[in-house]
Formats: structure tokens, C-alpha cells, sequence
């Protein structure tokens, strides 16, 4: 039935069919079934569908008593549901009216239901009502402040979403200004070659016609040598017997044949030969290679990062940036842009002659959303400098020796080993190692301190090797 099921439904249905009894019949373990169910349900052995007690041919009765409360219940169900008014809700079991609340179960009841719920809190409706009101109130208010807060949420990722742009338009116009400067870069190396490829044309050219003219010149003497030959044989034989020394002597051509000297061609392999290695080598000038960058995305929003990501300095305001779970706050850190998990890496940090710094290498992990004391024990392996002092961030305070005060530390990181050590980058002098194993994502750190002096990463250097 599509309505809601009647009292003494449950009571009244076939447990097999799951329906009203139709020819009910009783089997010795008191338990009733259809007629047509039962028989459908017999295998080799007679057993109950229900308790599996077996029974035997003719224990099966016919159970008059219950069908005819079936047929009874059939018959009265239209009319109890046509009598029940709208809105008067009864007891299904004893139907008599809700008038009581189970605090315990959380449901109303009749007074027929006081027996099964006579260890529980019972209130009537008009105390009941009050109490569920509290609580789906307190729900409420748990509610609204998750709309607040869920208010403040979307507020600040389109706060992030403007920050996004924000970083792409910069990113845009860097890139398109490093691309600008190499496509100057080429230009001009380009016009270069040219240069160098017209002017050697020039030369070569100016040798050959250089010879041309000469070539020319000896053409003209030699036929009019030829000419003075011929006339001279013309002459009559004394004539030509007595002069025959003379001409002799003047019939010598002392001049070496011309012919296409030497090296006269462009030298090609000089041009075009491996072109594009010999641009790239040469635009190495043009070209700077940082081992460590800074990642923006985990600065303090107390910390200004350059466009190029290579310097960092304090903001003189804090700086309106998302609150992304990154991001170093309240602590004035930032990380390098890559991490390491195996592997030797090494860079520079110029720390000028500020007061307070602190370098060094930490895990992934590192708190980043409240303040910590920087220690080995955190996960964070650094030097520093505070009040005039240099000192290992251990958990008590290592001091360091140092024999003039550092302008640029030098962070040495051997994963594979557990090894970061540091060093006076100018004089080479080694301040400290520590070893440990590394067993997550390492990251460089920076702390540049509150100091308008930034701190900046010092440019790797780049080498060519062929083979």
C-alpha cells in the first residue's frame, strides 16, 4: 500500500510474501505462513521458513482464527483511514493520541507506550516541543557562524583570485622583458655575424678583382709582345739575323701565370658551420643562472620579494597577499623555490651588513601558521646572527667562531649523505655542519630579518662542456 501502514500491519503480514495472510496456516513452532508460501518453500526436508524446525505432513493447521482477523483488517483498513480527521496523528500500535515526548528516544508516544519507555525521560508535548527547539537553535547558531565563515572563505579566495592575475600579469610582463632583452641579445649578435660575413666578402672580392686587373694588364703587354715578335720575323732575314739577340732577350715574360690563390673563398665553416651552438655559447654573457630562487607563494607577508625572485627585504607595510597555507605568518621567513630529496646542491646568500638573518635548509613539514623557536628540533637546520652574536640554531644556542664578520655564507647540502654545512662564502672558512636523516622534502630558508637592506642570492656560474 502506497499510504502509511496501518496498526497490526506488521502483525498480520506473511513473513515469505510479505503481504496479509491469504489461507494462513500454523505449524507446531507457532509460526503462520500463507498457504501457497509455505508450500512454495518446502525442499526435501518439511522445515519452518523462519526457526528451520522440521515438522511433519499433517502438523500443518489451518489457522481460522488468524485469517479471519485478516479478513477483518482488510475490511476495517479503509474505514479507520477515513475516519482519522487531518492532522491527528495516533499511536500506530495502540492507537490512541500522541501525547508524550521520549526525551531518550527522540520520538512522541501514547500513553499505551509508557510501559516500554518507563525507564526514560518522559515530557509531554507542550515541554517536549521546547527542548528539540533548543537544540535545532543551537544548530542554527552553529550554522550561521559556519555562513560567516564560509563568507569570509569566499571573500578571501577572490581575494586569491585577484592575487592569481595580479601574479600573471607580473609574470607576463618578466617574461616578456627577458625574452625582449635575449631577443635584443640575438639581434644584435646577429648583426654581428653579418658584419663579420660581409666584410670578409669584401676583402676576398677586393683580392680577386685585385688580380682581375692585374690579369688584364698582363693580357694587353703579352699581345703587344706578341705583336712586336710578329713584325719583327717580318722583316727580311739579315734584318732579323742581326736583332734575332735582342729580341731574343726582349721575348721573356718574367711574370709567374695567374691562377686563383689560396683561401680566396668565404671561410663557411666559420659562418654557418655549428651555428647554433656558437650563438648560444656566445649569449652565455646575456644569460644568469641562479642555483636557488626564492618561491613568493611562502614570504611573510612582512617581506618583499624581487620581480626576478633573487632578493628579499622587509616591507615597510604588511603586504595584502592571500592567507594560503604556504604562506610563513607570522614568522618573517620565506623557502626556495625548489626542494630537494637526494643529491648535492650548493648556493650563496650575500647578507650585507645586516643586523639579525638566518640561513639555512628545513624540512617541508616546518610550521607555518604560528610562531616557533627556529631549532634542529623543529626541522630547521640554520646559522643567524642576532645582537652582534653568530650562533647555530640548536636547541641551546651553538656560538660561532668566526674570524671577520661574513658578507656572503655559503650553505653546502648533501642529502644523500645527511650532511648541510656552512662556510664564510668569501674566505672559505667552514663555521659548522650537522647531520641528520633527511627523510622528507629539504627546502633552502631565509630570514632577512627587519632591515631595509635586502637579501640577496649570488649568481651561479655556467660551463660548457662538449665531448
Amino acid at each position: 500500500m502506497d499510504e502509511e501502514p496501518l496498526p497490526m500491519t506488521e502483525e498480520l503480514t506473511c513473513p515469505v510474501c510479505k503481504d496479509i495472510f491469504r489461507d494462513p496456516v500454523l505449524l507446531p513452532c507457532s509460526h503462520s505462513f500463507c498457504r501457497e508460501c509455505l508450500q512454495g518453500c518446502l525442499q526435501v526436508k518439511l522445515l519452518c521458513p523462519l526457526c528451520r524446525k522440521e515438522w511433519t505432513e499433517g502438523q500443518a493447521i489451518s489457522n481460522r482464527d488468524l485469517g479471519k482477523a485478516c479478513e477483518v483488517f482488510q475490511r476495517e483498513a479503509g474505514w479507520l483511514r477515513s475516519q482519522q480527521r487531518p492532522g491527528e496523528d495516533i499511536c500506530r500500535i495502540h492507537l490512541k493520541p500522541l501525547e508524550l515526548y521520549c526525551e531518550k528516544d527522540e520520538e512522541p508516544l501514547c500513553v499505551g507506550c509508557f510501559s516500554q519507555h518507563n525507564t526514560h525521560r518522559l515530557w509531554s508535548l507542550k515541554e517536549g516541543a521546547p527542548l528539540c527547539k533548543k537544540e535545532l537553535s543551537f544548530r542554527v547558531d552553529i550554522f550561521k557562524k559556519k555562513v560567516d565563515s564560509h563568507r569570509k572563505m569566499k571573500l578571501l579566495l577572490n581575494n586569491t583570485v585577484e592575487h592569481i592575475k595580479y601574479q600573471a600579469g607580473q609574470a607576463e610582463k618578466h617574461i616578456k622583458a627577458e625574452f625582449e632583452r635575449l631577443y635584443e641579445a640575438l639581434r644584435t649578435e646577429e648583426a654581428r655575424r653579418l658584419q663579420v660575413l660581409a666584410t670578409e666578402e669584401e676583402q676576398k672580392i677586393a683580392a680577386i678583382e685585385e688580380l682581375i686587373v692585374k690579369t688584364n694588364y698582363e693580357v694587353v703587354a703579352l699581345k703587344k709582345l706578341i705583336d712586336t715578335l710578329k713584325t719583327e720575323m717580318g722583316n727580311e732575314d739579315l734584318n732579323l739575323l742581326q736583332n734575332f739577340k735582342n729580341l731574343k732577350i726582349k721575348a721573356q715574360w718574367p711574370h709567374e701565370d695567374p691562377c686563383i690563390p689560396d683561401d680566396s673563398l668565404l671561410n663557411m665553416g666559420n659562418h654557418v658551420g655549428d651555428l647554433s651552438f656558437k650563438i648560444w655559447k656566445n649569449l652565455q654573457t646575456h644569460v644568469k643562472y641562479y642555483p636557488v630562487v626564492l618561491n613568493p607563494n611562502t614570504a611573510s607577508p612582512w617581506l618583499s620579494v624581487s620581480a626576478d625572485l633573487t632578493s628579499v627585504k622587509e616591507s615597510s607595510e604588511r603586504l595584502t597577499v592571500p592567507e594560503n597555507p604556504e604562506r610563513f605568518d607570522p614568522c618573517i621567513f620565506v623557502l626556495g623555490a625548489e626542494g630537494y630529496t637526494s643529491g648535492k646542491h650548493r648556493w650563496d646568500v650575500v647578507v650585507g651588513d645586516s643586523a639579525k638573518w638566518i640561513v639555512g635548509v628545513c624540512k617541508e613539514s616546518v610550521v607555518r601558521k604560528k610562531k616557533f623557536t627556529v631549532s634542529t628540533s623543529r626541522g630547521v637546520w640554520s646559522i643567524g646572527l642576532s645582537k652582534g652574536v653568530y650562533n647555530a640554531l640548536t636547541p641551546e644556542r651553538t656560538e660561532l667562531q668566526v674570524q671577520q664578520r661574513p658578507n656572503r655564507i655559503r650553505i653546502k647540502l648533501n642529502i644523500d649523505k645527511g650532511d648541510v654545512s656552512f662556510w664564510d662564502g668569501e674566505t672559505e672558512q667552514h663555521l659548522i655542519s650537522f647531520t641528520h636523516n633527511f627523510n622528507e622534502k629539504i627546502f633552502p630558508i631565509f630570514g632577512p630579518g627587519l632591515h631595509s637592506e635586502p637579501m640577496t642570492l649570488v649568481q651561479g656560474k655556467m660551463a660548457v662542456h662538449t665531448s
